[in-house]
């Protein structure tokens, strides 16, 4: 039985990040798939476990030899996901996560129509706002382009399977695992019946 691709995304400051590490945290049978990105390495980033850190060259190779199930680009540098990985668990049977932006969380509905679109929104675009700011990674001009970015990307979140407002983190976290619960359940329930003799 093939496995569930499990995409969470939404626009940037939203906590993505942070809630897919506690959901991985609490659910061990769920892998998630490391992106790889041509932007410079943060203190405390391992490479290979937050991501695969690559060349510009490196990465825009591996898109001509079609080897990227999705890509972006932000502020001047590429994220994305590499495919044969993830097709390699999910052959396995093994239910796979995707922490990915929109943009690209819409390519991989177009390759896999069946994987299940999660879109974590803020409470409001002040709060989303100010935790771009709080976390003070960006310039102020890239704040500015995050927040124009996340109006489009709102605009967008019709295309996802379910909606799932990042106000309170423990509820959060609980409603991405119970609707992982669900999905897993449908799926099973489903495989029973086709493979019922009658």
């Amino acid at each position: 039985m093939k496995g569930i691709l499990f995409v969470l995304s939404g626009p940037s400051g939203t906590g993505k990040g942070t809630v897919c590490k506690e959901v991985l945290n609490r659910e061990d049978a769920l892998t998630i798939s490391i992106s790889a990105t041509t932007r410079e390495k943060r203190v405390g980033e391992v490479d290979g476990e937050t991501y695969h850190y690559v060349t510009k060259d490196d990465f825009e190779a591996m898109i001509d030899r079609g080897e990227m199930l999705e890509y972006a680009t932000y502020n001047g540098n590429y994220y994305g996901t590499p495919k044969a990985g993830v097709e390699t668990l999910l052959n396995e049977g093994k239910d796979v996560m995707l922490e990915i932006e929109p943009q690209g969380a819409l390519q991989v509905k177009k390759l896999f129509p069946e994987a299940v679109l999660m879109f974590l929104v803020p409470p409001s675009m002040s709060e989303l706002k100010n935790r771009l700011v709080t976390r003070g990674r960006e310039s102020a001009e890239e704040i500015a382009e995050r927040i124009n970015t996340a109006k489009w990307e709102l605009e967008q979140a019709d295309k996802y399977t379910v909606i799932i407002e990042n106000d309170d983190f423990e509820e959060c976290v609980k409603t991405v695992l119970d609707y992982i619960s669900q999905k897993r359940s449908d799926r099973a329930a489903i495989d029973r019946l086709i493979n019922e003799k009658v």
